[in-house]
């Protein structure tokens, strides 16, 4: 396909789901179910993004649709980090075979159009308007500060605390009757006690072992002062985390090594399991892989701490010398957000690009040679790794930036966890095109033969079906 129409069919896709969240949207709205023209006229939208390569919900509905509440911290557009694409990516089928209502957070200053795009993965939303304060501003210090002095909880858990929030979940339930809650992360599990919910009506949804990755941010400090905070947060962590998972109906998670800590580490006796990561293999494959010579790119919400310290510290450590071995290498770093760490990143090296939000990240990495994470901090698994191999992208990853997921080094990709490793690695993908090749086909087979989103929203559904069949 040529570029030319690769941007063609990007575009009609664009502007048949825009047509087809706006349909959503009307119907919604309105006080009446619409005519037969208008469902026609969806139907059109639909079948138009199916051939455009839009996956369609497979699997038939169930006879006997649930009413669900799903509670979250933030609206899901833009999907912009790991934990906001795998939710929408099973929402958007498992809503259409259930009654999901989708409560969260909605941050003052955020786009209406997470409102429009909500109904492409639930059925009903209920937004309660919060605002986060800025990080480094006077505010976010002195909130901080009073969850060190006043609080026994981590501040990760503290700062999503509302009173509004709570009232919000009790009415809704009440007047809903919903047959079980689903608590996305534990950031808002307070908020569902504090409006008298009982635990066994709720399953948690765990993307991470959250306190395994204060741990690892409290081992990989080496400042003393942030050391003595990374510390304190982890032992917070630790201890909320042990102790809320263990009130409710269940424990969801996305891998099988997290699932066994938190049976064999928390001596959990509610996990039911895991679903594995997929990814939207029609999605990423659409666009054409063209690697530019000695490119590598590293994908990430530049906001968050673990991606931060891993990039930040491959510049430090691994690429000057990479910029020896290979002369020529370049690098760009995209994600949201990007701190003002990262962005310096680029202004002391022009061989660097700091990209900022993006509205499509694949014509960045359709430019890589390489996919690099090389994190040292993190939990649960790494989305990037899946949608870089679905591209057929050759990856150099970190035994924890590829932990939980079944890769196999020297394979379908390349565990390095030192400099000279990562180095080597890299500069073989760089000089030997056959190697790189056969890697990425490697890696792009594996994801499309068996980690499609489908597979994970059957096993989620089964495991929330079954677990509150009997409570």
């Amino acid at each position: 396909m040529s570029q030319s129409e690769i941007a063609d069919s990007s575009v009609l896709r664009k502007d048949r789901r825009k047509c087809a969240v706006a349909a959503f949207a009307r119907i919604s709205a309105a006080a009446t179910l619409p005519d037969l023209s208008f469902w026609l006229e969806l139907l059109g939208h639909l079948c138009a993004l199916q051939r455009l390569g839009f996956p369609m919900p497979t699997k038939t509905p169930p006879v006997a649709k649930k009413r669900i509440l799903w509670v979250k911290a933030d609206p899901l557009f833009p999907l912009d980090s790991g934990g906001k694409i795998r939710t929408f990516q099973m929402l958007k089928t498992w809503h259409c075979w259930h009654s999901l209502t989708y409560l969260a957070l909605f941050p003052k200053g955020t786009s209406s159009l997470a409102r429009v795009h909500a109904n492409t993965y639930s059925s009903h939303q209920a937004w309660i308007p919060w605002k986060d304060q800025p990080k480094k501003s006077i505010l976010f210090y002195f909130q901080l500060l009073k969850n060190l002095l006043f609080s026994g909880d981590p501040y990760v858990i503290d700062k999503y605390r509302s009173d509004a929030a709570a009232k919000e979940i009790a009415r809704l339930d009440t007047t809903q009757q919903y047959d079980f809650i689903v608590a996305d992360f534990l950031s808002m599990v307070p908020n569902i006690l504090a409006a008298g919910i009982d635990p066994q009506r709720v399953i948690i949804f765990q993307h991470n072992v959250e306190s395994q990755i204060w741990k690892r941010h409290f081992e990989s400090a080496t400042n003393g002062l942030l050391k003595m905070y990374m510390r304190t947060q982890w032992q917070r962590y630790d201890r909320f985390e042990r102790t809320m998972c263990a009130k409710f109906r269940g424990i969801i998670a996305v891998s099988e090594d997290d699932a066994s800590r938190f049976q064999n580490e928390f001596q959990l006796r509610n996990v039911l399991g895991h679903v594995p990561t997929g990814v939207d293999i029609d999605f990423f494959s659409a666009v054409e892989y063209q690697p530019q010579s000695k490119h590598i790119v590293f994908l990430g919400s530049m906001d968050w701490m673990p991606n931060i310290d891993g990039i930040t510290e491959f510049v430090r450590t691994v690429y000057p010398e990479l910029k020896s071995a290979c002369p020529g290498v370049t690098l760009t770093i995209v994600g949201r957000n990007p701190t003002a760490a990262v962005v310096a990143l680029s202004q002391q090296d022009t061989s660097i690009e700091v990209t900022g939000t993006v509205d499509d990240v694949r014509p960045y990495m359709a430019r890589a040679a390489v996919s690099i994470v090389p994190l040292r901090v993190g939990g649960g698994t790494r989305i990037k790794i899946f949608e870089a191999m679905a591209m057929g992208i050759p990856i150099v990853s970190s035994t924890i930036g590829a932990e939980g997921l079944p890769v196999r080094d020297g394979q379908n990709i390349f565990i390095a966890d030192d400099a000279a490793t990562t180095i080597r690695c890299i500069s073989a993908i760089f000089e030997n095109s056959a190697l790189a090749t056969a890697m990425g086909q490697a890696g792009k087979n594996m994801v499309a033969e068996k980690f499609s989103w489908q597979t994970a929203v059957h096993q989620f559904d089964d495991m929330c079906i079954n677990a509150t069949a009997t409570a």
